[in-house]
């Protein structure tokens, strides 16, 4: 299958190259890409390449979390394949009876990006962040490369965390693509989630086709994207090694703002890069998941009439993020006879949680009260 799907992409890549009047320069650069890309996917470099490790990604993340004053617990969950979940729990035993908060984290992310969260939310109820399989500090497993498998491997994952936790039922907060599995989650299993949180969700809307004829792409765009397809979204990091640190900090800046309050150094920015420079595993699975242009190849929007009709949403977007947020209205329209609730955060862009900590925290308690 890997082999088929890597011959087609030479062959897209080559003809477009082609189109632009110059096959040898055409072939002279898929030769170069091609190395590139088996160079790429050869796990043992990484170590010498990239300055990362996961002791290195462990000590980044407890950085991270140093500010939290709050006790809590952190472990490797088992599930199934050997494959484990890291989890931190927020548990006291004053709320240990109330309905749990589950947060699953982005794509590229990891339950560090919730330290400005994790303390407020668990004054309330049990809270519990874990990191993604495929991502963080979990186990970074081969994925199928089919897309329905592939979610299924990510549901499957947190069911079975669930299970070994021993959580009955549980508020489900997912960010970007945690978001997506947030509901493909709940529709398998609706006895165990109460009420679902969606946070800039990914993977909702179906494809927006472009009228060639009225806006046409150009030849060496469309050549240029044939040529980085055989790529993961993150390989550049990986690619450029020991310049990876520098370019996270000089192409995401925001990201130390959004933290200014807790770290006037790079830790968010360090820990970013641990997180993604690791075996992209979940990563690949991911790009699986994804079609063109980072659309859903199984849109959310087709299977929410799967959705129970008793379990309540709520959606909250970011007012200067860039992610559509007409899905909600979607949603809403589709779900007459449920409760979904639309939350538009002042001030916030995609991480709504970072941008506006206060806020998002205060929102996320008030929509949980109404669930004991």
């Amino acid at each position: 299958m890997a082999e088929r799907e890597e011959t087609a992409n030479s062959g897209i890549v080559q003809r477009a190259l082609s189109v632009t009047g110059l096959p040898s320069l055409a072939s002279g650069v898929w030769s170069y890409m091609d190395n590139a890309i088996r160079w790429c996917w050869i796990p043992d470099w990484l170590p010498s390449w990239c300055p990362t490790s996961q002791s290195q990604l462990m000590a980044a993340e407890d950085r991270m979390l140093s500010c939290i004053r709050s006790a809590f617990t952190k472990e490797f969950v088992p599930v199934s394949c050997g494959n484990m979940l890291w989890t931190l729990a927020f548990c006291s035993d004053v709320v240990k009876d109330k309905t749990p908060i589950v947060l699953l984290h982005g794509f590229g992310g990891g339950v560090g990006l919730w330290a400005q969260n994790v303390e407020a939310l668990s004054q309330d109820r049990p809270v519990y962040a874990l990191d993604l399989l495929g991502f963080g500090q979990s186990t970074r497993p081969v994925f199928s490369t089919d897309p329905l498998e592939a979610e299924a491997q990510f549901v499957e994952s947190i069911e079975q965390w669930r299970a070994k936790v021993g959580v009955e039922s549980m508020i489900i907060l997912g960010h970007n693509l945690g978001g997506f599995l947030a509901v493909s989650y709940a529709i398998k299993y609706p006895a165990r989630v109460k009420h679902l949180v969606l946070v800039e969700p990914w993977g909702f809307p179906e494809v927006q086709e472009t009228v060639e004829a009225d806006r046409p792409i150009p030849v060496w765009i469309k050549a240029l994207g044939a040529m980085f397809s055989p790529f993961n979204p993150l390989a550049g990091l990986r690619l450029v090694g020991p310049l990876g640190p520098t370019l996270v900090q000089t192409l995401r800046p925001d990201f130390k703002k959004k933290f200014s309050s807790m770290f006037s150094d790079n830790t968010v920015s360090e820990y970013i890069y641990h997180l993604n420079v690791q075996s992209p595993s979940g990563e690949t699975a991911f790009k699986s998941m994804t079609g063109s242009c980072g659309w859903a190849k199984r849109p959310m929007l087709q299977r929410l009439d799967q959705l129970h009709p008793d379990i309540p949403i709520s959606i909250i977007y970011g007012s200067r993020s860039s992610i559509d947020s007409t899905s909600a209205a979607s949603i809403k329209e589709m779900r007459t006879n449920s409760h979904v609730e639309i939350v538009t955060m002042r001030g916030a862009g995609h991480y709504v949680f970072a941008d506006q900590p206060y806020d998002f925290n205060n929102k996320v308690l008030q929509v949980c009260e109404k669930v004991d």
